[in-house]
């Protein structure tokens, strides 16, 4: 098993930044993917971003150029940097894991992101 656990979220301003950070423990040399995604009221859950064991990432077209995913192999923790808050980015952001390169295996609690315009 795998449990992650959330931080950073809060209430920001459009236009403004947010970080939010995730720590994976248990299983975690199990560990290939992790990644965030997000879930507004009313829509289903979305991929935001996605980094491999290799380093590779993958990110929603709607927020490429603005997110950023970095991943401490060392510290088995995972970043979301957002930049340039939108309205619409505002969610509960999960974060994720996977012991493949593509299934998600594992969530976190979640951590709501509010931005105000």
């Amino acid at each position: 098993q795998v449990q992650l656990v959330e931080s950073g979220g809060g209430l920001v301003q459009a236009g403004g930044s947010l970080r939010l950070s995730c720590a994976a423990s248990g299983r975690i040399s199990s560990i290939g993917v992790m990644g965030w995604y997000r879930q507004a009221p009313g829509n289903q859950r979305e991929l935001v971003a996605t980094i491999n064991s290799g380093g590779r990432t993958n990110y929603a077209y709607s927020v490429k150029g603005r997110f950023t995913i970095p991943r401490d192999y060392a510290k088995n923790t995972v970043t979301l940097q957002m930049n340039s808050l939108k309205a619409e980015d505002a969610a509960v952001y999960y974060c994720a894991a996977g012991i493949g390169s593509a299934s998600i295996d594992y969530w976190g609690q979640g951590t709501q992101v509010t931005v105000s315009s």
